[in-house]
C-alpha cells in the first residue's frame, strides 16, 4: 500500500497504518499508544507526521465529529457516513442511504461540483441505550 502511494516503507508508517486498520476510528492518542506498544519509543510528532502523510496519500481518512478529537479510519474511496454515540462517543460506519434521501442533494450548490456529502447520525449505542435513561 505504501509503495503504491509513492511513500517509503518505514517501521513507523507500517505501524501507524496497521494501527488504523486494526482500530477504526481511533484518535491520535490511541494510535500513539498502539504504535509505541509495537515499536517502543516513537515521538508524538513522528506519528502526527505519518498520519498526515497517510491522509494526504489517501490511505487513511481523518474524521472529526463535533465535540470529538480527530479520528482516523482506513475505509477510504467511498462516500460512507458515521453514527456517533452521544454518551460514550463510539463511532461506527454507515453506508450511504439508498432510495429517496432528503438532504443529500443540496438545494443550492452555489456552483460547486459536489462529489461527497458528509452525514453524521447521532444517538445512543446499544450498550449505552440499555444503561442511560432516555431524555
Amino acid at each position: 500500500m505504501l509503495r503504491g502511494a509513492a511513500l517509503r516503507v518505514t517501521r513507523p508508517r507500517v505501524a501507524v497504518l496497521s494501527a488504523v486498520h486494526d482500530h477504526p476510528h481511533a484518535d491520535t492518542a490511541s494510535i500513539i499508544g498502539i504504535v509505541r506498544d509495537a515499536l517502543g519509543e516513537v515521538s508524538h510528532q513522528a506519528v502526527y507526521d505519518v498520519l498526515r502523510a497517510l491522509t494526504t496519500a489517501g490511505l487513511v481518512r481523518c474524521i472529526q465529529p463535533p465535540g470529538s478529537a480527530a479520528r482516523y479510519e482506513s475505509r477510504v474511496g467511498d462516500n460512507h457516513h458515521h453514527v456517533v454515540c452521544r454518551s460514550c462517543g463510539a463511532i461506527a460506519d454507515v453506508d450511504c442511504a439508498v432510495g429517496t434521501t432528503p438532504c443529500l442533494t443540496a438545494s443550492d450548490d452555489h456552483g460547486f461540483a459536489i462529489d461527497e456529502a458528509e452525514v453524521i447520525y447521532w444517538g445512543l449505542c446499544p450498550a449505552c441505550s440499555t444503561t442511560t435513561p432516555t431524555l
